[in-house]
């Protein structure tokens, strides 16, 4: 009986994934309209680092080109607009910058979901390429349709992601 051969994904050139061919990236977009930050987050991650394929390989970059509209208006759950904290450092003594929820969206909208879908990737070389491959658009235009996205299908989303704004809860 013959054995399937797993598949490896191969770093072509500066790249780090295959420009051509069946296995090359596409483009998706996304609506972040009324998502909680965590949950359309974790879909993102998951997108970008290219765990939502078959051909995954965690060394090589597999992962696809997502465009995020709406980014200034995500939601979350409870009172975390005024009690989650985001912390920054100067690297200075006594230059820790603490700036809530709500002042991050005023100052920069599109940062707190960056900042999110960071945290839900490893701190290596291969994830900074991976996290240019995330643009996050604070309107509902972009600048990207000469790439022809796709909305993004729903076999890659979470059913509380793709269903959220009208999705009756469980009790």
């Amino acid at each position: 009986m013959l054995q399937q051969k797993s598949y490896q994904a191969k770093q072509v050139g500066p790249h780090l994934f295959e420009p051509k061919g069946p296995n090359a990236p596409k483009w998706y977009v996304v609506d972040a309209k009324d998502q909680v930050v965590g949950r359309i987050a974790t879909v993102l991650a998951r997108v970008i680092t290219g765990k939502h394929k078959a051909t995954y390989t965690r060394h090589a970059d597999a992962g696809d080109f997502l465009i995020v509209l709406n980014a200034d208006k995500i939601q979350f759950t409870r009172s975390k607009w005024d009690k989650k904290k985001y912390y920054d450092h100067t690297d200075f003594i006594g230059g820790l910058k603490i700036k809530s929820a709500k002042e991050m969206l005023q100052r920069h909208p599109t940062e707190i979901l960056r900042r999110a879908v960071w945290g839900m990737t490893n701190k290596t070389s291969l994830a900074r390429h991976q996290m240019k491959k995330l643009k996050l658009v604070a309107g509902s235009e972009h600048e990207h349709k000469a790439q022809n996205p796709q909305t993004l299908p729903l076999a890659a989303t979470r059913k509380t992601v793709v269903n959220a704004p009208n999705a009756s809860k469980k009790s």
